[in-house]
């Protein structure tokens, strides 16, 4: 049986939007801009570091990363990113949200200015500082995660919450289409300076000496949007159900949320006491209580993100080989080093306008009318359904005449991984965990989803190379081809649609309701709890 909720807590989730909402989505958002500037604008510039650090004299083909490095250099912000998450999520919920939000911003700012340093001038030097500092890069990175995302969900009313971590969320596809863009004007710059002429006509020549500037300017400049936000963040308060929930302190949370909402609101002191000694809300992580109310959504939310990572990551951070094997790339001989970072860039770029940033704003605007299941359901389905249509008649879509249709097909997975999965495994573990546990769950979720990035990352690279072992990136074995492996992602889509069955609706709830922390003791009766958890997985009819 659900007990009266505390005031200030009552009073966040009927409160009308306001101003303090759009300065939250802001600040936490900037930091997501960050995150995905930061951690896909190293695709646009790979082809660039193995034409400048690996050139072979008398080669047919540019020089390229070996196949080890171009792992590192691809993934290994990725790792960063997991530990960052399971990291900065358990801080999250020891000390606080607020004390631990401030650290990752200014690791993601130190970080993206030392990626763009070298110690040296050897490709092994290089490349070593290269991932030295993306490691810690992405160790920041994963820390706004589980925090952006808890902040948001405490911090909204719950009619329109899902909005307003989406939204959050959706300044991710402002910060890949700003790399691409970045790379756009800095790669036309520089080619209008440096004029080049093609690897066919000029090995050594259509590399020249500046182009080392450009992927350092380009990796550096991703400080600047979350450095800009760094006193927005460190003046926003503690949210109030952590205030109240974890730290237990009610006048605090009374007196911050007044603030916020210009109400006055009663502490209730003694409803917070007896609220907080409940059995219910004191089992911890590894406990039989937790693994009976939020197993299922645990493994739900960690399952459903390792799926999507795998196909979303895949395609992301590999766009340029698959455009390139259709034929919608030039061949690399084809062009001087500058002006393919600009192809690469150029195509990046509209995936990202007519796909990518649509689909998340889609679900901006849909998450609180039809729901997190059925986005994410749908999101999954839809996503299967182009990845095999792409992958089953594939050598149709490599005709010339054909790469278009190719390009629009690939464009729809991103906008249905993003008008579904992409956002929604990121909105719901903030929803539906206990406030003590609230951050350190979501990193778990978020680890899970890395953990499959880094599988994307590292086993698309290998199984995307050509069946035929003279068509191969120098250094790399045989693969599958990309055929197959978008037959593989799109079996993985599939798995994910299954999981989604796992993971309960939200929508309309309050976060207390969700997480079960406004029950009476329920603990001692196993049947009752069994009834609660079975209710709470059951997905929407």
């Amino acid at each position: 049986m659900a007990r009266e909720q505390l005031q200030v807590l009552t009073a966040l989730d009927a409160a009308k939007t306001q101003f303090y909402h759009f300065t939250a989505i802001v600040v936490a958002g900037m930091g997501f801009f960050t995150d995905s500037y930061d951690l896909f604008s190293i695709t646009l510039v790979t082809k660039l570091l193995g034409r400048i650090y690996y050139y072979e004299e008398n080669s047919t083909k540019p020089g390229s990363l070996p196949p080890g490095v171009s792992s590192a250099v691809t993934g290994v912000a990725l790792v960063g990113t997991l530990a960052g998450q399971l990291f900065f999520g358990f801080l999250g919920d020891k000390l606080g949200r607020k004390k631990v939000y401030g650290a990752t911003l200014i690791l993601m700012v130190v970080c993206s200015v030392a990626s763009g340093l070298s110690f040296g001038k050897s490709p092994k030097a290089v490349m070593t500082t290269l991932c030295f500092f993306r490691f810690w890069l992405g160790f920041g990175i994963g820390g706004d995660y589980p925090l952006s995302a808890t902040i948001m969900s405490e911090y909204a009313n719950k009619r329109t919450r899902g909005a307003f971590i989406a939204a959050v969320f959706a300044m991710q596809g402002f910060g890949l289409l700003a790399c691409g863009v970045v790379a756009l004007i800095i790669s036309t710059a520089f080619d209008h300076a440096y004029h080049a002429p093609p690897y066919s006509v000029d090995p050594a020549g259509s590399t020249v000496p500046q182009a080392d500037y450009i992927w350092r300017m380009l990796l550096m400049i991703g400080a600047l949007p979350a450095a800009l936000t760094y006193y927005w963040r460190m003046k926003m308060p503690e949210t109030a159900r952590y205030t109240a929930l974890v730290a237990k302190n009610a006048k605090q949370a009374a007196a911050d949320m007044a603030k916020v909402l210009q109400v006055e609101l009663d502490p209730e002191e003694a409803k917070l006491q007896t609220l907080t000694e409940e059995p219910t809300n004191n089992f911890g992580l590894f406990s039989k209580q937790f693994l009976r109310r939020h197993g299922i959504h645990l493994l739900g939310t960690t399952s459903t993100w390792f799926l999507l990572d795998i196909a979303y990551y895949s395609n992301n951070l590999f766009q340029k080989d698959i455009f390139s094997a259709i034929g919608w790339i030039p061949s690399a001989a084809s062009m001087n080093a500058i002006h393919e970072v600009y192809r690469i860039a150029k195509a990046q770029t509209l995936i990202a306008l007519c796909s990518t940033v649509p689909g998340y704003w889609f679900t901006v605007a849909f998450i609180d009318i039809i729901g997190r299941f059925v986005i994410q359901l749908m999101g999954f389905f839809f996503m299967t359904v182009f990845m095999f249509a792409l992958a089953i008649p594939y050598n149709h879509w490599t005709l010339k005449e054909n790469r278009i249709g190719f390009v629009v097909m690939y464009s729809l997975t991103f906008f249905f991984s993003n008008f579904g999965p992409n956002a929604t495994t990121f909105i719901v573990p903030a929803e539906i965990f206990p406030a003590r546990l609230r951050s350190t769950c979501h990193g778990i979720s978020a680890a899970a989803g890395k953990a499959g990035a880094i599988v994307g990352a590292f086993g698309f690279l290998y199984a995307a190379q050509p069946t035929n072992p003279t068509e191969t990136d120098p250094g790399y074995p045989p693969g599958i081809g990309v055929k197959y492996a978008l037959i593989v992602l799109g079996c993985v889509n599939f798995l994910g649609m299954l999981f989604t069955f796992c993971v309960p609706e939200a929508k309309g709830k309050s976060l207390e309701e969700m997480s079960g922390e406004n029950e009476e003791d329920e603990l001692a009766d196993s049947s009752a709890l069994a009834q609660q958890s079975a209710a709470d997985r059951t997905v929407p009819v």
